[in-house]
């Protein structure tokens, strides 16, 4: 792709879609464009038609999403597959409208099905039910990968669909009650690190920082905050964390994530994920991005323990969903195709926690 190429980069403040935001400008690529939900509200059909009709961009990262750990994805069922299902219909579709050859569409790992064969190889998608605490984001997400795929099937375009596994990094989201797994962990490990010193400066600078609903810090007792945060399971003498902790996850650094992502949209194309044998077919083009590396829960919150410095008891409510058991990536496909990680789980947490520290 030319240096001077429109790139447009939906979701250019998460987590991934900041990381792909400055992949790019290390590689070269310089004419990016980005919108805040302030400016572009990507639910909004006309807003994102009027968009592309003057930016006219030459490529598109669909880094923009609505997303949420098990709690908010059980809770808030109709907004995850309403407002995902519009951001899709409209960015992938006004691409399409306006003449867009090369796009990058982010879809999930969480969204194979609960009882997928294990390491998970992408022809494993819809093959049995889905699990049922995310099914209306990943029926959201399986729509948009199938869009672009039957796109390019229709009328030649190009689009590509990457599935990565758990993320994590700079720019996370850390609300107690909507994050994922990982930085949810971290946060609350830190929150209950500082309660147990009854360093209540920190806790309402780091609450200042990042709201807690429910919870005017500016007027809040040692008391109430105490309470609130117990509410979360976040103790002076212990955090409670939802489930057994015995599910086994993969994690990949949103950096590393970001490398795969700018590799795929300069470097893969669609032709290169058809099959072998023209009369099979055309399904599953999408692409598994992760480490192919494993850990139980309860392992992940004893490394997250021993990097916050959280010297309290640790209790699993197993009366809490674990969700999925197990979900690994077979990341086979995108060996061969030429990429692979580099940073190691025990070197994010670590890089994830100072950043965290570092901004408050």
């Amino acid at each position: 792709m030319d240096k001077n190429a429109k790139i447009y980069i939906a979701g250019h403040r998460g987590l991934v879609g900041s990381a792909i935001w400055r992949n790019l400008q290390q590689r070269g690529y310089n004419n990016l464009v980005g919108r805040t939900h302030a400016e572009l509200d990507l639910l909004d059909p006309v807003a994102v038609r009027d968009f592309f009709d003057s930016e006219r961009p030459d490529a598109v990262v669909l880094a923009a999403a609505h997303v949420g750990g098990i709690m908010a994805n059980s809770t808030y069922r109709a907004d995850f597959i309403y407002r995902n299902l519009q951001i899709q219909q409209n960015v992938i579709g006004q691409a399409w409208s306006h003449g867009v050859k090369r796009l990058l569409f982010l879809g999930s790992t969480c969204i194979y099905p609960r009882e997928a064969n294990q390491p998970i190889t992408e022809d494993q998608l819809l093959t049995s039910p889905l699990e049922y605490t995310n099914e209306p984001y990943a029926i959201a997400k399986i729509a948009g990968m199938k869009l672009c795929e039957s796109l390019n099937l229709q009328y030649g375009t190009d689009y590509i669909s990457v599935m990565p596994t758990n993320l994590y990094g700079p720019n996370d989201n850390f609300h107690l009650e909507n994050s994922h797994v990982l930085p949810a962990m971290i946060r609350k490990m830190h929150l209950a690190r500082l309660l147990r010193a009854a360093d209540f400066d920190a806790l309402r600078a780091d609450i200042r920082l990042r709201p807690v609903s429910g919870l005017d810090i500016d007027t809040a007792t040692e008391a109430q905050i105490s309470a609130r945060l117990a509410e979360f399971g976040i103790y002076p003498d212990r955090l409670e964390l939802w489930g057994s902790g015995k599910p086994l996850r993969e994690f990949l650094w949103s950096e590393d994530m970001a490398d795969a992502s700018v590799y795929a949209l300069l470097n893969i194309h669609f032709s290169d994920l058809m099959p072998a044998d023209p009369s099979e077919p055309v399904r599953n083009t999408h692409i598994n991005v992760g480490t192919g590396i494993e850990l139980t829960i309860a392992e992940l919150a004893e490394l997250v323990r021993r990097t916050v410095g959280f010297d309290g008891e640790i209790r699993w409510d197993s009366s809490k969903p674990d969700g999925t058991m197990r979900k690994l990536c077979d990341v086979s496909k995108l060996h061969s195709l030429g990429w692979r990680h580099t940073v190691e789980l025990p070197q994010g947490v670590d890089m994830l926690y100072k950043w965290y520290l570092g901004q408050d």
